[in-house]
């Protein structure tokens, strides 16, 4: 069995800490009871090795081997950090399987205070790649947006360290996030047509400027995209950008499940995985219509499909291997130039 080496805060009287370094079996988490969980296996010590940037953009549903080694081989060895909310460290032994890393960690914070707390930021800082996991991105807007989470992650990426997500990891990468925050617990997902219908529907709930990526801004992000029918309410989604004054142009990376577009440092971008593949949309002029309980009219939306084995530059904004066409809304109903009117 291998161990870890962890340093964790003990209350005391009066409100002082003691520090304790304990050494536990890999499979328990060594943690703050009124904080974090923090799992780890592999080389107990960090060490520090030159990493190469670069986005992994998930699009959820079962991971992709490929993605994951691609975002491996970017850490250079180094120690690899998944995060997440809630949850458990399923993710350890699968990734450690697939990388060539010094360590394999999972950190969840379940909250604010967790997510200021310190030791938390050092324990970000220190890994050479960070992967947002999938669960409900309204988490990580509540729990870390404007916390030292926040500030380590993109102190990680100003750096040039790699990044990941799916899922909800994925809807945080970019700029604009759908945040989920209107949702309850046992909500269905939001559905294209209440968006349609009202693109200013309560549970649209927009934010913005969490991750902060230099190839990622002026963009949003969407997961398990033609699987789950999400192209209307994405449309809805741009439309309130530009209607709300965010941007005069925003973009999209919408990507299906089982596939993932990595990005290298130079925003050029390759599309794998076994799902439908990746939509680049451009909105070429504003909502006609883009009311508080009123159908959408947004026309003219450039769209590029670009399935495994194609490209893409998020830089000028072109790709290959791919296949365009544009959408147009029409008092809530999409049409679409591809054959038999064919959103995806």
């Amino acid at each position: 069995m291998r161990y870890i080496a962890c340093v964790i805060t003990i209350p005391l009287r009066c409100g002082l800490l003691a520090a304790a370094l304990l050494v536990v079996p890999a499979t328990q988490p060594a943690y703050a009871s009124h904080s974090f969980k923090y799992f780890r296996i592999g080389n107990k010590e960090d060490i520090r090795t030159k990493p190469a940037f670069g986005i992994a953009m998930m699009g959820g549903g079962k991971d992709l081997d490929e993605a994951f080694r691609w975002l491996c081989n970017k850490g250079n060895g180094g120690d690899f950090l998944i995060l997440r909310a809630r949850g458990d460290d399923a993710y350890n032994p699968y990734v450690n399987g697939l990388c060539k890393a010094n360590s394999v960690a999972t950190l969840i914070i379940p909250g604010r205070k967790a997510a200021d707390d310190p030791k938390v930021a050092e324990i970000i800082g220190n890994a050479e790649v960070v992967f947002i996991a999938g669960g409900d991105q309204a988490n990580y807007l509540r729990w870390w947006k404007g916390t030292a989470v926040e500030k380590a992650i993109n102190d990680d990426i100003a750096a040039g360290k790699p990044i990941g997500g799916t899922s909800a990891g994925l809807a945080v990468e970019g700029e604009f996030v759908y945040g989920s925050l209107g949702d309850k617990p046992d909500d269905e997902d939001l559905a294209s047509e209440q968006v349609l219908q009202n693109p200013y529907f309560d549970r649209v709930t927009l934010d913005r400027e969490f991750v902060r990526i230099p190839l990622l801004e002026n963009l949003i992000t969407d997961s398990h995209f033609a699987k789950r029918d999400r192209m209307g309410r994405t449309l809805g989604f741009l439309a309130r950008i530009i209607k709300d004054g965010w941007s005069a142009s925003p973009r999209e990376v919408a990507i299906d499940e089982r596939s993932a577009v990595l990005v290298e440092a130079d925003g050029k971008g390759s599309v794998v995985g076994t799902g439908k593949g990746a939509y680049f949309m451009r909105p070429t002029s504003a909502p006609e219509v883009c009311e508080k309980g009123v159908p959408l009219t947004f026309r003219g939306i450039e769209v590029y499909r670009v399935t495994t084995g194609g490209h893409f530059d998020l830089k000028v904004w072109t790709g290959d291997g791919g296949s365009p066409y544009s959408l147009s809304v029409e008092r809530g109903k999409i049409a679409s130039t591809l054959a038999g009117n064919s959103v995806y």
